[in-house]
């Protein structure tokens, strides 16, 4: 529980999924709610392929390219997803790394992580993908997943 004067820090996970979208959308109204801010937060690997030798980074010219399609994807989503009277409640990082350890990091001594689930339908959607399984068993503080908004 933050202390009476501090301001509550919300920590949401963004890969552009609708789930993620939901969650980010959630996040700015409780923050809104509490005063608080939040951190919108995507994760980015350099790809890796399968060789003959096993799995072998897929090289850049720079490690940059994609940094920066990063940055442009969460820039778009919140664009997208966040009004402009709310976008001072948003701040953006862009970290390279799995995303459940990226996630986690992140939300140290954060309120709460806000993070999708990336079911699929049916059956699928019951389950927890494995970066919300990862972070509902080892963040400090409370996990809240999304599901995605309704279709109707």
């Amino acid at each position: 529980m933050p202390a009476e004067n501090a301001v509550s820090r919300i920590v949401v996970g963004v890969d552009g999924s609708a789930s993620s979208r939901a969650a980010l959308r959630w996040a700015v109204r409780q923050a809104k709610l509490a005063g608080g801010t939040v951190e919108a937060v995507i994760a980015w690997q350099v790809p890796t392929v399968i060789t003959s030798t096993g799995w072998t980074p897929v090289y850049a010219i720079e490690e940059g390219d994609f940094a920066q399609d990063a940055r442009k994807h969460i820039d778009a989503v919140i664009a997208d997803v966040v009004e402009p009277a709310d976008s001072k409640l948003v701040h953006t990082q862009v970290i390279k790394g799995h995303p459940a350890p990226v996630l986690l990091d992140a939300a140290a001594g954060a309120d709460l992580l806000v993070i999708g689930s990336r079911g699929h339908s049916g059956f699928a959607d019951a389950l927890l993908g494995s970066v919300g399984l990862h972070c509902v068993h080892h963040a400090h503080c409370p996990v809240l997943i999304m599901r995605g908004e309704s279709a109707s």
